[in-house]
């Protein structure tokens, strides 16, 4: 059994979110106060196919990304937390016996497992956690599943030892970033409002995730196959410029003076309407028509004008979310810049409160 997915850590952790398009750290501490403080982030940008589809291409080059960043934040803390894609982990919730001895749910949660696993339970790295009592019956427990092929998590674990680390966290992606979301949403308007519904997208260098998350759950989750590489695209073809060319003049802003009306205004409002479709396709398979607030988070959630067409295309509430809201910031932070960068850390933020929550 794999007793990492779930298990509490209190000791100094550091959060690793590899992506398709970067690796970001982020660890954090809490002051006298009780006051989360963000020690430290960073930030290095991976090549395009280093990694596809959560799988690790090039492992030595995505290992080299790693080290550079765990050098750029500075951190002495050797603890690692990472994450896999929710499309390489297979979960399942179940309901058990109450009070059984953790030795005894092993054996029925392996017994269980064998149902829902297409794999040989040798080819798996296998955890569960108690949620809490079932509702439809008191004396039993409802518990969650998670497996992931060996191999899946052996290559997370071993980036993070090619950086000198210790891995003694292996989440799931979009777990970690519910938790550093619900942080932030618990102090929004939305969250005083008992089964409120936000919808949290994640748009990445390739894709974009949707969440629908009431209460603290996840009701609708959902993946689109366009990303910030989109607009990465459209600048290559608008100006001829190469792929590479043209992914690091949109990270260093030197785009010639009709940028933002030839090439990002289209962008933006292709953006919102695959936010509108993600949003009608939930609505059309449930029985919500709204949500009462949307967020958006990665490297792309920032662009100017975006969170503005996605009110307007889709009539609701959407702000950009920041996971170090209501942080105080260390000495090694620079504040004017994190705020800028913050929507693209939610999931490594996620992995580094797992030093305090479950």
């Amino acid at each position: 059994m794999l007793k990492s997915l779930f298990s509490n850590k209190s000791a100094p952790l550091l959060g690793v979110d590899v992506s398709s398009s970067s690796v970001k750290v982020v660890e954090l501490s809490r002051n006298h106060s009780g006051q989360l403080v963000l020690e430290r982030c960073a930030l290095e940008p991976l090549e395009k196919g280093w990694i596809l589809d959560g799988n690790v291409e090039k492992f030595d080059e995505v290992a080299d990304a790693v080290r550079r960043v765990v050098r750029k934040a500075g951190t002495k803390t050797r603890n690692a937390a990472l994450a896999l894609p929710a499309s390489s982990v297979i979960t399942r919730k179940i309901v058990l016996p109450g009070g059984l001895s953790e030795s005894e749910m092993e054996i029925q949660v392996e017994s269980e497992a064998n149902q829902y696993i297409p794999f040989s339970l040798d080819e798996v790295s296998l955890d569960f956690c108690v949620i809490g009592p079932c509702n439809t019956s008191p004396e039993d427990v409802e518990v969650l599943i998670a497996a992931s092929r060996k191999e899946k998590v052996q290559d997370r674990q071993g980036l993070a030892e090619a950086a000198g680390l210790k891995p003694v966290i292996v989440d799931i992606e979009a777990y970690a970033s519910r938790a550093a979301a619900a942080r932030v949403i618990a102090t929004a308007r939305a969250a005083q409002r008992v089964d409120s519904l936000v919808a949290l997208f994640e748009i990445g260098g390739s894709s974009t995730s949707m969440q629908i998350i009431s209460n603290g759950d996840t009701l609708y989750e959902r993946d689109q196959a366009y990303g910030g590489a989109q607009l990465t695209q459209m600048i290559a073809r608008h100006y001829g410029f190469s792929s590479d060319e043209a992914e690091l003049k949109k990270r260093t802003a030197e785009l010639p003076e009709d940028f933002q009306e030839a090439v990002l205004r289209p962008f933006v409002t292709s953006m919102s309407q695959e936010i509108f479709r993600a949003l009608q396709y939930f609505f059309t398979s449930t029985p919500h028509n709204r949500v009462d607030d949307i967020f958006l988070a990665g490297g792309t959630a920032g662009i100017a004008g975006l969170t503005d067409a996605v009110t307007d295309q889709t009539t609701f509430s959407c702000n950009v979310i920041n996971p170090f809201a209501e942080m105080a910031f260390g000495s090694s932070i620079h504040a004017s810049k994190i705020n800028r960068e913050a929507p693209s850390y939610l999931t490594a933020t996620g992995l580094a409160l797992r030093r305090f929550f479950q």
